[in-house]
């Protein structure tokens, strides 16, 4: 798995929108620390979260399982565009057979899970695709014989409210394993200056 921050917004902008509300502008030091600690006091302490609205990120996610990707998309404050099943099939078609005995091959394709019956599993069905394509048959017809552990991308585009929701939720032990290590590592792409504003939220867990 691979996370890269393509944007985020300067914390300045969240402090002139607060500030909208009471015409301070006077009193803000461009995003400095008096401008961090308004928006925490506003927006955390005093629970005005829709302030951290203002605030968006925008993150290239990579090497994720389907199944990770039906969990992401359950939090619905946030814009996904995912790579298309439908038109990057092909690059599956061309390949030959997979086998038990090559797992770094289908690796390629596949996020395992370290229980061998289900990445065995996992190939043998990425395998069954590979004839389904290569019988013939269309892209989107095709697309319902993938594995959840089949690869894909996106960009994912979310506000602080709601990706504080989201660490919170998704960093806890009582979340999919996948989800877990995409929360801890979004945690930590997050620019250092914004992070106060997750740290509440994080939780450590134990692979």
């Amino acid at each position: 798995m691979k996370v890269t921050l393509h944007h985020h917004t300067p914390l300045v902008v969240c402090a002139t929108a607060i500030r909208t509300c009471w015409q301070s502008f006077d009193k803000s030091d461009n995003g400095g620390e008096k401008d961090r600690e308004l928006i925490d006091r506003v927006g955390n302490k005093f629970k005005h979260a829709s302030t951290l609205e203002h605030l968006v990120y925008t993150f290239y996610l990579e090497d994720i399982s389907r199944a990770l990707l039906q969990e992401l998309a359950r939090h619905r404050m946030a814009s996904l565009s995912v790579k298309s099943t439908r038109y990057t099939l092909k690059e599956l078609k061309s390949e030959e057979e997979f086998t038990l005995e090559d797992k770094k091959r289908a690796e390629k394709y596949l996020v395992f899970t370290g229980v061998e019956m289900v990445d065995e599993m996992s190939i043998k069905a990425l395998e069954n695709l590979r004839l389904v394509l290569q019988a013939g048959i269309a892209n989107d017809k095709a697309k319902f014989c993938l594995p959840e552990s089949y690869k894909t991308e996106l960009t994912w585009t979310v506000n602080a409210r709601s990706l504080q929701n989201f660490i919170g939720l998704r960093s806890d032990k009582s979340a999919l394993w996948e989800i877990r290590d995409l929360a801890n590592m979004v945690y930590n792409t997050i620019p250092k200056d914004h992070r106060y504003l997750f740290e509440d939220y994080i939780k450590s867990y134990d692979n």
